[in-house]
């Protein structure tokens, strides 16, 4: 059987490392595709050298011709301007969106069958443009947002308490922004909910810097995170390749669930070789469904900004 053929729209330091992650767990061949020349290239050609003493032998390749895409059964697309130091991920709107646009019509010739992974900010947007530009039912569309938004706060709340973050189950939905909502009602730890643990003002601080996690990293790097992006990338690529059916939450297109229609949103949802296979509503609080209808408010208003400028 041929291996599958992972594609990363984008060589930066989130593309570059999910697909290292990918090469490691030998979960396809990897492709590597960016603007730049010589950057997808010599990054693919490090890559593959690593694999006799990694033990990995898979066809790695890099390319500044997005037509070398075709036949990908995944793309990942992080093409586009990162954020920088003063940025707000909206910032990146105009320019982003006309990058969506292109990458869009590519996948859509090239790669009709792919599932895609787009994490490319103002992530909602940007989604949705690629979504619009592809033509692609829900399923092959979605966004990575939620397993990293997810991480971040189970990563506060086990240093905050001392314990494992295995031993954390917490969920983040709604838009991919500072309004994020971190889903209380839901976060356990050991199975005890999270607020039987930690105080109410010190789990709303907790939840705060969550909203804030990635503005935190880009003051510290001036630029980008990339290992956690990466490995909530890894973690949604190896769910659909491998089909484990994985519940993960997600930017999905929702279509009445959460009483919302028409627009991409946060969200729990099964992930497996159809691609998104299913959103899981769960029951939120009154306060948590206020808070998740103002963060899709304010998606759909970032793509009416969006329609504005293209």
């Amino acid at each position: 059987m041929a291996r599958k053929k992972i594609a990363f729209i984008g060589a930066g330091n989130v593309g570059a490392t999910c697909a290292h992650l990918c090469f490691l767990r030998e979960l396809g061949d990897i492709f590597l595709y960016d603007v730049i020349d010589g950057l997808p290239q010599g990054k693919a050609l490090d890559m593959l050298e690593s694999g006799p003493v990694m033990g990995v032998d898979l066809r790695v390749s890099g390319s500044t011709d997005i037509r070398d895409i075709e036949g990908a059964s995944c793309c990942v697309v992080t093409a586009g301007m990162p954020r920088k130091p003063g940025m707000s991920r909206d910032d990146l709107l105009k320019i982003n969106a006309g990058v969506m646009s292109t990458v869009g019509r590519a996948i859509k010739q090239l790669c009709p069958s792919a599932f895609v992974i787009v994490v490319t900010n103002p992530l909602d947007a940007m989604v949705t443009q690629v979504k619009r530009e592809t033509g692609f039912p829900k399923n092959q569309v979605v966004g990575q947002a939620g397993v990293l938004d997810s991480a971040r706060y189970r990563t506060f709340l086990a240093t905050e308490l001392g314990v494992s973050v295995e031993s954390v189950s917490a969920a983040v939905l709604g838009g991919h922004g500072d309004d994020m909502v971190p889903i209380r009602s839901h976060t356990t730890v050991g199975g005890v909910p999270v607020e039987r643990l930690i105080a109410p003002q010190r789990l709303e601080q907790i939840e705060q810097r969550t909203r804030q996690g990635g503005g935190e990293i880009v003051n510290l790097m001036k630029t980008s995170a990339y290992y956690a992006p990466a490995a909530a990338i890894f973690r949604m690529v190896e769910a659909y390749l491998l089909d484990r059916k994985e519940i993960l939450p997600c930017a999905a297109y929702l279509e009445g669930e959460y009483g919302v229609r028409d627009c991409y949103a946060g969200v729990p949802a099964v992930i497996g070789a159809g691609g998104l296979e299913k959103v899981i509503e769960i029951e939120l609080t009154e306060a948590e469904k206020a808070a998740f209808a103002l963060s899709v408010s304010h998606v759909r208003e970032l793509v009416a900004a969006m329609d504005k400028v293209l």
